[in-house]
């Protein structure tokens, strides 16, 4: 085994991780400044001009295909990317993006959907989650029905990534409630300018989700994305193309705030002696130390699996479960490292406490990670002490 990365996955990390600190991580106190006066932290413009600085050095599109401009670097070097991005709280992505499944759109949609958001000129949204529909996605309610050549949708989607931004909806709907999810459920694209409405939720973070409602809302037939009860198996896919990414974040932020810690502990002093010369210090850096080493190799592994074409839903659930919960113990170690000061507003890591936390709600609890590990294990789809295929 090599665990090594080649010389072009370490430029390309290096590269990033130089433009992360060049260029965002100086962004951060005003990003501070500006949500804690209830403001954006960072504005969409400046994101944006962000992007086109990180396409000037060649950062366009990591995983998108090459056909579409993109560079795909595939799955590892995403989630190596995905965990430097994360060293900072700044809500900045690369840009040449777009969510896989609209890769299944036909070359009409494409021109109106897929390529507009690889270019940067729309937001999209993922909508599958519903006030009594979270974890279990087989329970959504909002339904489709067929009225003529439209699809007249009705039902109210929560917590939605982007949905107070988004140009247009994925939303998955239910077209046969006979079927179920599998083959009643069927995903549309539907611009905001066709009728559905979005509200935001406050939340404990600064994640900005929201509520989508879609109240009769029409929709031409030709705007069905696959085909017509494909949609639970759309979900799926896209779901599982970036559960990896979440315990990736988790490593960057986790090692950020670690350093955080280390430079603490060797310039704060009580009764004469640095915190770093305190064993309860010392075991709280260790432990962070280890923790973060484990869900860094957990993550990549499944990262590499995806890129070998294997299986790796069962990887990636033990990636963001362990991820999730550790990082958690890893900030509040460090914000109890630092104290009362930790405890204020005036340092990044109470913001960086409540981020860290929805890691271990979305896109699948913790309890939802442990029922399908265990599933699975119990069931012998996989087993244990196994190597790699």
């Amino acid at each position: 085994m090599d665990f090594g990365l080649t010389e072009e996955e370490r430029a390309i990390r290096d590269t990033v991780r130089d433009f992360v600190k060049r260029e965002v991580m100086p962004l951060e106190a005003d990003c501070l400044r500006n949500e804690r006066a209830g403001r954006v932290g960072v504005d969409r413009a400046t994101l944006k001009a962000l992007q086109h600085k990180a396409k000037q050095v060649g950062f366009w599109g990591i995983n998108t295909p090459e056909e579409y401009g993109g560079m795909g670097l595939g799955p590892v070097m995403t989630a190596l990317i995905s965990l430097e991005l994360a060293r900072t709280f700044v809500p900045f992505y690369l840009g040449g993006y777009a969510d896989n499944i609209l890769y299944h759109c036909t070359p009409e949609q494409a021109e109106s959907y897929l390529l507009p958001v690889i270019a940067g000129d729309k937001i999209s949204c993922f909508a599958i989650t519903e006030p009594g529909a979270g974890s279990d996605a087989k329970a959504i309610t909002t339904s489709a029905r067929k009225e003529g050549d439209a699809w007249i949708i009705r039902g109210e989607k929560t917590f939605i990534t982007r949905g107070n931004d988004a140009d247009f909806t994925m939303v998955f709907a239910v077209t046969d409630r006979e079927l179920g999810a599998d083959g009643g459920v069927t995903a549309f694209l539907v611009d905001r300018d066709m009728g559905w409405k979005s509200e935001p939720i406050d939340t404990m973070g600064e994640w900005g989700p929201a509520a989508l409602v879609f109240d009769d809302v029409a929709v031409p037939e030709q705007n069905i994305l696959g085909e017509i009860g494909q949609g639970f198996t759309l979900a799926m896919e896209w779901i599982n193309a970036g559960r990896f990414i979440l315990p990736a974040r988790a490593v960057g932020a986790c090692e950020r705030l670690l350093q955080f810690a280390l430079d603490y502990a060797n310039t704060r002093s009580t009764f004469g002696h640095p915190l770093a010369q305190r064993q309860a210090i010392q075991w709280m850096i260790a432990d962070s130390a280890v923790e973060i080493e484990a869900m860094k190799w957990l993550t990549l592994h499944a990262a590499w699996q995806m890129q070998q074409g294997q299986d790796n839903r069962h990887t990636s659930s033990m990636a963001k479960l362990y991820a999730g919960v550790k990082a958690n113990e890893v900030v509040d170690r460090v914000l109890q490292i630092h104290g009362g000061m930790g405890y204020t507003r005036e340092l990044p890591i109470e913001r960086w406490y409540r981020e860290l936390r929805l890691l271990r709600i979305y896109e699948g609890t913790d309890e939802i990670q442990r029922q399908s590990i265990a599933r699975n294990l119990l069931k012998g789809n996989v087993k244990l002490a196994s190597t790699p295929n």
